[in-house]
């Protein structure tokens, strides 16, 4: 499981011109699932989430979580994060989940974060969506639940 994780002062999605999901101060959330991907890939990347220290204190370090600063998360399903371009110029997906699948562990990873108390606005899965943010910093951090130290 992957996920690309960015420090937004704003963002929000809109598909078929109605915004779907938007949030201020927080995280945007790009979620790809893998084939084979277990629980365990699932709790991972949602403590990670949720905890992550990425924003500011007062002495200007970057210490506290999304929830430490009063943050939501508006949460993506992103496919394409499953794509492999090792091979020639056009990537492969077969990597990526069964949409059944991978709906089902993005819904999970939804009321995770949901459960963990932090207010979560979604995209919708498998639609055309228009991503918009103002990404703070910028911050942007790479998550991928099969590099476990």
């Amino acid at each position: 499981m992957r996920a690309v994780v960015q420090r937004v002062d704003r963002a929000n999605v809109t598909v078929d011109e109605k915004i779907t999901g938007e949030v201020q101060k927080g995280l945007l959330v790009l979620l790809g699932v893998a084939e084979g991907d277990t629980d365990k890939d699932l709790a991972y990347i949602i403590d990670k989430v949720c905890g992550m220290r990425i924003f500011e204190d007062e002495a200007g370090k970057m210490n506290l979580s999304v929830k430490d600063v009063g943050g939501a998360i508006l949460a993506v399903s992103q496919f394409t994060l499953c794509g492999d371009c090792r091979h020639g110029k056009r990537p492969s997906f077969t990597a990526a989940a069964a949409p059944d699948v991978a709906n089902a562990y993005y819904e999970r990873f939804v009321d995770g974060c949901r459960k963990a108390g932090l207010p979560v606005e979604t995209g919708v899965f498998r639609a055309h969506m228009l991503v918009e943010l103002v990404n703070n910093g910028p911050v942007t951090i790479l998550l991928d639940s099969t590099k476990l130290l």
